[in-house]
């Protein structure tokens, strides 16, 4: 006889390409990422403008150090905390920082690419683990961008994907501890404690919390007028920065007046897609994934939209920000349905990809109108995805011995009533 069981109505056509893709790499695909990966952080070292973002932290470090109030220089945008985290950076000479910062940075985005990886149970040793860490250092910009300039955004790339995986396997409150340190450092997974809302893990979001308000307490207390960052940094940045900023932010709100539309229209804009970005996320973290998956994928695409909507908002929110979903949205495309297997998702990448000769009007100082193109474009693809309707469709399935049917056992010829159809 015959069963019916479902399968989605959007029959994904990549499962050969998939599985290919889960095998073993060969030497030659480790060799090539290596080469790549080194390449990158080496060449980065040698040139003049490395680090750039790194210095304001370190910057604050050497003034806590020099008895200086961290927040005198009005760039320095962190949590007193981060002031703390910085001062084994400021021990260490310029020579040894030079060659450290670029390696780390890469090997921060390599954790959050490991985490994301095992999040979804894909072999380490794959084609598809280690030629998707080479192809991002080698064709994805922000990364480059990131390691030039050395920005603590790596952080919260290898965080987030290794506090879902914790909270994948029920470790909720290191979960919240990797998360506190991350927005120890940089705060820019604050957002990502709605998950813990969401999943009502109150302990681990409590931890969360802690950890951010404890260390920025200690660094307070020695440092002098800590006060300057509610009077001074907070307003700086509740401003959107000033004009060494605003060519680079991806931000809707910074975008779309530079293209003629009005501030306030910008910001009305920005913020309807922000709040139908959380809606979303809460629409899809209701709806858990199918018998035998587990959560992951709900895990990853809720958090996921959490931080693309904020980023809608967020002043500034430059290219490098997409490094913190990137690799599990990537991740997810083991998974039928998930976001990598439609080709929007490539397409909105697009404008990121390195070697492109874009004309002058979207390069340089203007690239952040690319940027926030891709920025919306996978905020709203995302959204429709974790929105979409579940259809499905009957597909037969034959059991051994049976004899064939046309149609599904509900709508074939009852039986005789001394009878009954075994299963």
């Amino acid at each position: 006889m015959r069963i019916w069981r479902t399968r989605s109505a959007r029959a994904v056509t990549g499962d050969r390409l998939v599985g290919w893709l889960l095998g073993p790499a060969p030497r030659s695909w480790w060799a090539v990422a290596l080469v790549v990966l080194l390449t990158v952080s080496v060449s980065t070292s040698l040139r003049e403008n490395w680090g750039s973002d790194n210095a304001f932290v370190v910057k604050a470090a050497d003034a806590l150090l020099q008895g200086v109030s961290p927040y005198e220089d009005k760039r320095f945008l962190y949590l007193p905390s981060a002031v703390l985290m910085a001062v084994p950076e400021a021990l260490l000479p310029t020579p040894v920082l030079r060659w450290l910062l670029p390696a780390g940075i890469s090997g921060l985005v390599g954790l959050g690419w490991w985490a994301s990886l095992r999040l979804f149970a894909v072999p380490l040793r794959s084609r598809f683990a280690v030629g998707g860490l080479g192809l991002l250092g080698l064709a994805y910009k922000p990364y480059l961008n990131l390691v030039l300039i050395g920005n603590w955004t790596a952080i919260s790339a290898a965080a987030l994907p290794v506090a879902l995986l914790l909270a994948h396997r029920r470790s909720w409150a290191p979960a919240g501890l990797v998360l506190g340190v991350a927005i120890a450092c940089k705060p820019m997974l604050v957002p990502a404690g709605l998950l813990f809302v969401l999943a009502r893990r109150w302990r681990g979001l409590a931890v969360a919390a802690a950890v951010p308000v404890g260390l920025s307490l200690a660094g307070a207390l020695l440092m002098p007028s800590p006060s300057l960052f509610f009077t001074r940094t907070l307003p700086f940045l509740f401003q959107g920065q000033d004009g060494y900023a605003l060519p680079w932010d991806a931000s809707p709100v910074a975008v779309l007046p530079r293209l003629g539309v009005p501030q306030p229209v910008a910001v009305a804009v920005a913020a309807a897609g922000a709040v139908a970005g959380l809606w979303a996320a809460w629409r899809r973290w209701r709806r858990p994934d199918p018998p035998g998956e587990g959560d992951a994928l709900r895990l990853a695409e809720t958090a996921c939209m959490v931080m693309l909507a904020v980023f809608l908002v967020s002043r500034p929110s430059f290219d490098h920000y997409l490094l913190v979903v990137l690799p599990l949205l990537l991740a997810s495309g083991v998974r039928e349905g998930s976001l990598p297997r439609s080709g929007w998702f490539w397409a909105a990448l697009l404008p990121q990809a390195a070697g492109i000769p874009w004309p002058s009007e979207f390069a340089h100082k203007r690239r952040a109108f690319r940027d926030c193109l891709t920025l919306c474009v996978l905020a709203g693809l995302l959204g429709r995805r974790v929105l979409r309707s579940g259809r499905v469709i009957l597909e037969p399935v034959t059991t051994a011995g049976s004899p064939p049917r046309t149609e599904p056992e509900c709508a074939a010829t009852p039986a005789e009533p001394a009878s009954r159809t075994a299963f």
